[in-house]
């Protein structure tokens, strides 16, 4: 994700420290940052003048802007990349917070109630808004299913996944079943492909179906038939938390801003995009503005993880998780959050 600033020239030592520290007191102040203060505050023995020079060759470069109210300047999207790629000095998670990670997202929870958990953490720890995808079923093994009759054309399938997470699905029929079908239904799966990914199990149904011959052919039809709908994908596929806490953030006080951000977040397709595209990026990303690719998230960043199973670097990758906030976050707070919510996550999860 790095991006190289207009005219490429490398930045020497003393303009590296001055962009460091005017975007570290912007993120902390939320004012533009002037040449007086950076004199005072940066712990160079120069002259507020040499420091203009160095901030006007800064603003040249791309990597900071003036706005139109004050003599100050702010970073822009390109200064708070150089500031994440290059100068921005990150440390652990402090052990409290690692704790309340851990403490929040135990094992054997459930896949669903530790993902909502994980967005709800990720909000209250960043301030911002926690996001995580959410697994997709296939990926999981089944552990056992059982068909309870509705009515003529409906049938209750409920699934048993190895990660603990039950599921009830509906399922609409051609025919109307009797319970002793159903029966020897839900007995021909649980024997034959427990322990058996979702996707794998439809797929060997139609060969064996295909294959068979004689008193099975009823059996593996009308097996097949109630496979189709019970075991497929579903439910949530994005969660998020703590949208309305950026309300009160402001540089968010545009409420057409708001708005727009908030129906991002209720369309969620955009945004799943945009966290399916880290999914096979080791650690942790970071998407700043327009580098994002949607509207809505100008002047917006997001930082995300992968989280794999078991949490370990050769888990198979589950989702993606993150913190969507605005640009003027404290990144080397949030950067660290995401990392071990990650790890904590994955720790958390069954391998599938």
């Amino acid at each position: 994700m790095s991006r190289a600033f207009a005219d490429e020239r490398p930045l020497d030592q003393r303009s590296r420290h001055l962009l460091r520290t005017l975007i570290g007191r912007y993120i902390r102040d939320g004012e533009p940052v002037g040449s007086q203060t950076l004199a005072r505050h940066a712990g160079l023995d120069v002259s507020p003048a040499t420091i203009r020079n160095i901030l006007a060759d800064l603003e040249d470069a791309g990597l900071l802007s003036s706005p139109h109210t004050s003599a100050g300047r702010i970073p822009t999207a390109q200064g708070y990349r150089v500031f994440v790629d290059s100068l921005l000095q990150l440390r652990p998670l402090p052990d409290g917070e690692l704790a309340r990670l851990r403490q929040e997202l135990p094992a054997g929870s459930g896949t669903q109630s530790l993902l909502g958990n994980a967005s709800e953490l990720l909000s209250a720890m960043s301030h911002f808004v926690g996001v995580v995808s959410v697994p997709r079923r296939e990926q999981f093994a089944f552990r056992h299913i059982d068909f309870v009759p509705l009515d003529a054309q409906r049938v209750l399938a409920i699934l048993v996944f190895a990660d603990n997470d039950v599921q009830n699905r509906i399922i609409q029929t051609r025919r109307a079943y009797d319970a002793g079908e159903l029966e020897r239904v839900a007995n021909y799966l649980n024997h034959h492909f427990a322990g058996r990914p979702l996707s794998q199990i439809r797929a060997a149904l139609v060969r064996e179906l295909k294959a068979a011959r004689s008193e099975m052919d009823v059996l593996l039809a009308h097996t097949v038939e109630l496979a189709e709908q019970a075991l497929v994908g579903g439910g949530e596929d994005m969660l998020l938390a703590g949208q309305t806490r950026l309300m009160g953030v402001q540089d968010l006080s545009d409420l057409d801003r708001l708005r727009e951000l908030f129906e991002a977040f209720a369309r969620k397709r955009e945004i799943l995009q945009l966290l399916e595209r880290t999914l096979r990026a080791p650690g942790v990303r970071i998407f700043i503005g327009e580098e994002t690719g949607l509207a809505p998230l100008e002047g917006m960043s997001l930082v995300t993880a992968p989280y794999r199973a078991g949490g370990t670097a050769d888990g198979q990758v589950l989702g993606v998780l993150g913190v969507i906030g605005p640009s003027r976050m404290a990144y080397e707070r949030v950067i660290p959050v995401v990392q071990a919510a990650a790890d904590v996550l994955g720790a958390a999860l069954d391998a599938p």
